[in-house]
């Protein structure tokens, strides 16, 4: 069914801030695709509303009265569930770290509050938002993937890697749906990893300080962001930084690049892939998780050429398949696993692969 066929798709908008709140149903209104189903001003109303109106999409700010974002979440989650996009600003810290917390309780992503008018950065956060309720729209409600896959996914293989080589890198690649994994993964992952863990999340700039914060704290995986030149260690994980690629040199040092977007994306999981590729090649593990486009998908290919172990994530357990479904019609992945699968194939190759 097209767009047109089944209708704009109708959101409910929880915001507490009068002014914040117009200029989002403006905003969303103003979109022919889109319609305002309702409004709440408070915790209380928006569960109310979201039982009584089941909107397509809740659009709802983490600092709501009377019942903050994570609290509603969870009650909605419980009682009526619906596809939930967490707003927070993007210049307050706190508000972003609270933010992915919402996450646990079963919210699918979080976005930036857009600026006023006047900020240079209006439009450019305007069209990630809209873009992002219509993307949410089409997920199906309540994704999440099993803790346990009766296929055996998740179990480590019974023959040993291919070559002796040992791994000294891994470069992971995620985009809408990414956050969560990744706790997932890391969480799973043993103290003493013996790789770094290389990451680029597709985000909201100023979000990525709140996600290192957030992973660290609830996967109890040392996650920082590095610095250029900064040797990368075993045992912790890297997360790109906003407005800068992500390199690896030979050496197993980090590089941050300010060149040119790829698949519009600075930074982008191409690039990072890119140099684990030329760099590390059969040392190397790549795995390419939930988001939309095909960031990384190619690369993750040129990994495989490589010599390098790659992964991606299965349909069933991606929010949205786009990255890691480009990565499967490429025949990039030698492994398809839900997160749970990844983490402990990570965990077996890492620690049974041999230096020479």
């Amino acid at each position: 069914m097209t767009g047109a066929e089944r209708g704009p798709i109708r959101v409910l908008l929880a915001e507490g801030s009068q002014a914040e709140r117009e200029l989002l149903a403006y905003l969303l209104n103003a979109d022919s695709e889109l319609q305002v189903a309702g409004v709440a001003l408070n915790g209380e109303q928006a569960l109310a509303a979201a039982q009584r109106l089941h909107p397509d999409v809740i659009l709802m700010d983490i600092h709501l009265p009377k019942m903050n974002g994570f609290v509603t979440t969870r009650k909605i989650m419980e009682s009526c569930p619906t596809r939930i996009l967490m707003m927070a600003a993007a210049d307050a810290p706190r508000e972003v770290a609270q933010t992915f917390q919402t996450l646990e309780a079963g919210a699918l992503t979080m976005v930036a509050k857009p600026r006023q008018p006047a900020h240079p950065d209006h439009q450019a956060a305007v069209r990630e938002l809209l873009q992002t309720i219509k993307l949410m729209a089409e997920v199906p409600v309540v994704k999440r993937w099993k803790r346990a896959e009766k296929s055996g996914e998740t179990c480590a293989p019974q023959r040993r890697a291919d070559t002796e080589t040992g791994i000294g890198l891994v470069a992971v690649g995620a985009s809408t749906g990414g956050p969560l994994v990744l706790q997932t993964i890391l969480s799973r992952l043993p103290r003493g990893f013996a790789a770094p863990v290389l990451i680029v999340q597709h985000i909201s700039a100023g979000f990525t300080g709140g996600l290192v914060e957030w992973l660290s704290r609830t996967s109890g995986f040392p996650v920082q962001v590095p610095e250029h030149g900064e040797r990368a260690l075993p045992g912790i994980a890297y997360m790109a930084p906003d407005g800068s690629h992500m390199l690896v040199r030979a050496d197993g040092r980090i590089a941050l690049s300010r060149t040119p977007p790829e698949h519009g994306m600075r930074p982008s999981v191409s690039a990072l892939f890119r140099s684990a590729a030329a760099e590390f090649g059969p040392r190397a593990v790549g795995v390419l998780l939930t988001g939309m486009g095909r960031d990384g998908a190619q690369e993750l290919k040129a990994m495989q050429q490589a010599g390098a172990v790659t992964m991606a994530q299965n349909k069933a357990s991606s929010v949205v398949f786009g990255m890691p479904g480009e990565a499967q019609r490429l025949d990039a992945a030698t492994y398809v696993l839900p997160p749970e699968g990844i983490a402990a194939m990570l965990e077996w190759i890492v620690t049974n692969r041999k230096g020479e």
